[in-house]
């Protein structure tokens, strides 16, 4: 059976390019192009390729957005593409994962799928290790985010963070309150303070993390504690733990 191909680039010349170089390559059959992060998840769970040429740099959601989307055990085999990064190269080579720097010519191109070619059908395939780690290097944890990936009953879902209202602990989960609607994430309260802007949101409760904008009022309770009421008719705790922070941050 033929090894099946996506390619997924914002820019159709890109696009094109790798469609070109592979006509010659008999045991590889293209089965799609993706434009942009929120179709190459479509595909990918869909087509279920074997192979990805996977763009780093795509707007909204880029192809590492696309592997924490999906999971590292649900990617197939990767080929990277980037326009010049530096740190991102370096995490490519140090996880021994392949990657074609734009631009990049034939030789290089067919170096990269020898290689990949080594590892299709492997059942021994350590590339999703690697995919871990590779996240680990290049989307370190007090990185700041404006959008997050959430999937949920077969479902994939793209949420502003300007859009949450409040995040409260769940277990090893985060629940999301946008708006009407609730998101289950899996993490923890520590690691959505790392990934939020802390000039929009405040920790009030070891299980409550505040969108600055969602606070209506904050009234006296008793015990040093106080309630916090959003917009949306909720009613928080302030506790005495995160008092000073909340202090602090007005």
């Amino acid at each position: 059976m033929n090894t099946k191909v996506l390619i997924v680039d914002d820019e159709p010349l890109a696009r094109q390019r790798i469609l070109d170089l592979l006509k010659s390559e008999a045991d590889l059959e293209v089965i799609g192009e993706a434009r942009n992060g929120a179709e190459a998840l479509d595909k990918i769970q869909s087509m279920k390729p074997d192979l990805v040429f996977l763009d780093v740099q795509m707007p909204e959601v880029d192809g590492f957005g696309v592997i924490q989307a999906l999971g590292a055990d649900e990617m197939p085999h990767v080929i990277f593409v980037t326009a010049y990064d530096q740190y991102a190269l370096q995490a490519f080579e140090v996880n021994a994962l392949d990657y074609l720097l734009k631009p990049f010519d034939q030789e290089r191109f067919y170096l990269a799928l020898s290689r990949a070619r080594e590892h299709l059908g492997r059942e021994d395939d350590p590339i999703a290790d690697q995919i871990r780690q590779l996240l680990v290097d290049v989307k370190p944890e007090e990185e700041r985010t404006d959008r997050l990936i959430i999937k949920s009953e077969g479902r994939i879902f793209f949420i502003k963070t300007e859009d949450i209202n409040w995040i409260e602990a769940a277990g090893n989960y985060v629940t999301l309150h946008v708006g009407q609607e609730e998101f289950l994430m899996r993490e923890t309260m520590a690691g959505m303070e790392a990934k939020l802007d802390p000039r929009q949101f405040i920790r009030i409760h070891r299980s409550h993390i505040v969108n600055i904008e969602s606070i209506k009022e904050i009234k006296p309770w008793f015990n040093g504690e106080y309630h916090v009421d959003l917009k949306d008719g909720t009613q928080l705790t302030l506790s005495r733990k995160y008092r000073q922070n909340f202090k602090d941050y007005f």
